[in-house]
């Protein structure tokens, strides 16, 4: 029984626990903003009226709310009395059986599992370009028995009618208050591996049943309750190393400085914290689809294309004419590739009826042996996140220095291990240069550059696109060049072959040069090139023409070749020739380039 009379206990000593800190998310310095103060921006969330940024005060009012058997700000924090009646020895049989909301929504809460799921990037949703990551609860660790699983997500409370572009804004800005959630697992498999066909990486963790009690008794605490979001460090994988560290307190999870957690550094931060038992990989439908394909040759293809859009084909002395097992291969693709075609709108009778088809004539013809999909390389294994260079070059006769960092994260001709092909996401990547006669400039600054090569084949036909904004020196006259601001972008589309992804895009770009004349010029044009992504190298060429509006064009050629030394360190060469009028610039340059979280 709770011992009423007992003196109370050191409220400091105890506060100042790892697992008090944890409950309350108090800031150990991973961001700047509230370093000692909790993360948590809801008033609901705290019983003491400077809870927030007194963990000891936060701890005392607790204390003095739980003591009393039966009370009801017992159901309301399971955590806190548990932490409590550890310390305090308070021993009672049935603590908390008087809060049968509670209990109920335990009951749907499986405790043999807690996993770390990683879909991977989806450059349509700002909220994923770098992927996102959320909780699986398991009963068993059983990696398909997932049907009853329930996933723990954090998230931006955004309003449904916000744009990407304010989304990005508002989340940068912390614009957006951030709530955790608890769905059924299924639903996700279907939004990330089928509806967005995206890979999706497992990583079971290696907590035991009374740790995940911890964190699913503080999920119960966190219902509702509001979190600041940023979306660059206090974002969806941030919020979840801080409810793991609920579990585990002592792991050191959340050391340093976070300028920027990014979905790859938690699933790091985890190993590191010797935190994964075992990794999984789940395909996405797209991935199946484009696995399956492979298996055929190119006639095969084109008849399961066919067959895809009239079953009936399957009668036919083309079909009939191959093996029982290529036909079983071929109307499999066929049915698939239906399904992911249709995968989103209202049921369709006619796809309905193809589906039964096909199904029919993938059953009546014997199976081939299985051949598993193999994984592509982990997130993990990938370079780091951030990136700091120096080169060397010359353009136009004259020689120069240059120094750069870029805080994140990829682009198309980095090396390629871990990364998904054909995508490129940078942010905040500036660039200096020393002229042996103009001394030190900035030659530009990215704000954000992103590019989705989405290749085009029988079965899907996505739409590539870019969008690019920032500072950099453009051609002003006479061979001279100001720096400017501009914001360019267009959708396009892209094609794979081995390594070998050629791709054109539409171009519409808006500038403003300081010395131009105009000094705004609204422009739009095209660009085609080739980008080659292998593991050993990676190469690209490219040309974009665009024609403004102020009755002047510009054709910029390029050719870029990286050669990856180590697994965080590159080599790369660039040559560029721009013209513009009557007047031309070429230069080209040789840099290091070191990679690091």
């Amino acid at each position: 029984m709770v011992a009423s009379a007992a003196p109370p206990p050191d409220f400091k000593a105890l506060a100042a626990t790892p697992r008090w800190q944890a409950l309350m998310h108090v800031n150990p310095g991973a961001t700047l903003r509230g370093v000692g103060t909790s993360y948590v921006d809801d008033d609901d969330f705290f019983l003491a009226a400077d809870g927030k940024a007194d963990p000891a005060a936060e701890l005392r009012a607790t204390w003095q709310a739980l003591e009393p058997e039966e009370g009801q700000v017992r159901c309301r924090f399971p955590a806190r009395y548990r932490f409590l009646a550890e310390q305090l020895g308070w021993d009672e049989a049935a603590p908390l059986a008087h809060c049968d909301d509670y209990l109920a929504w335990r009951e749907q809460m499986p405790i043999g599992q807690l996993v770390l799921v990683f879909p991977a990037a989806y450059l349509n949703s700002p909220s994923s370009m770098f992927g996102h990551t959320l909780l699986r609860l398991d009963a068993t660790p059983e990696p398909d028995a997932v049907w009853l699983s329930r996933a723990i997500n954090f998230g931006a409370q955004a309003g449904g009618a916000d744009n990407s572009l304010f989304y990005i804004w508002r989340g940068l800005a912390g614009g957006y208050p951030g709530q955790f959630s608890v769905t059924s697992y299924v639903e996700k498999i279907r939004d990330y591996a089928f509806v967005e066909n995206r890979d999706m990486w497992e990583y079971a963790l290696d907590l035991d049943a009374g740790e995940i009690d911890w964190v699913v008794r503080h999920l119960w605490e966190l219902r509702g309750i509001n979190f600041d979001y940023y979306f660059f460090d206090e974002n969806c994988s941030f919020r979840l190393l801080e409810l793991i560290k609920v579990g585990r307190p002592h792991a050191p999870l959340m050391t340093g400085l976070r300028f920027a957690e990014l979905p790859v550094n938690t699933v790091r931060a985890l190993y590191a914290a010797d935190l994964v038992a075992e990794r999984r990989y789940r395909p996405s439908k797209a991935g199946e689809l484009e696995a399956l394909s492979a298996r055929l040759d190119r006639d095969e293809r084109a008849l399961a294309e066919a067959l895809r859009d009239d079953p009936d084909l399957a009668d036919s002395r083309r079909f009939a004419a191959h093996a029982p097992t290529r036909r079983h291969l071929m109307a499999q693709l066929a049915y698939q590739a239906l399904r992911l075609r249709n995968r989103e709108g209202a049921r369709d009778p006619d796809v309905a009826r193809k589906s039964l088809a096909l199904l029919r004539v993938v059953q009546r013809n014997p199976a081939p042996a299985p051949e598993p999909i193999e994984p592509p390389a982990a997130p993990e294994v990938g370079h780091g996140t951030q990136m700091a260079t120096l080169g060397a070059g010359r353009q136009d006769g004259r020689d120069f220095l240059s120094f750069g960092y870029r805080l994140t994260y990829h682009d198309l001709f980095d090396p390629m291990t871990g990364f998904l092909p054909g995508a490129a996401i940078e942010g905040l990547d500036i660039q200096l240069r020393v002229d042996e006669d103009e001394g030190l400039d900035l030659e530009s600054l990215d704000l954000v550059n992103i590019r989705s090569l989405a290749p085009r084949g029988n079965f899907i036909k996505p739409t590539s696109w870019f969008v690019h904004a920032g500072l950099e020196q453009a051609p002003v006259a006479d061979e001279e060049r100001a720096l400017g601001g501009f914001v360019q972008g267009g959708p396009g589309a892209s094609w794979r072959f081995g390594d070998l992804f050629p791709y054109v895009f539409a171009v519409a770009r808006l500038e403003s040069v300081s010395g131009a004349n105009p000094d705004a010029a609204l422009g739009g044009g095209a660009e085609i090139g080739v980008a080659f992504q292998a593991e050993s190298v990676q190469w690209g060429v490219h040309a974009r023409w665009l024609e403004f509006t102020s009755h002047f064009s510009r054709l910029r050629t390029g050719l870029t070749v990286n050669l990856p030394v180590s697994h965080e360190n590159a080599l790369r060469g660039e040559c560029s020739h721009e013209t513009w009028q009557s007047d031309a610039v070429t230069g080209c340059s040789v840099s290091f380039r070191h990679f690091f979280d």
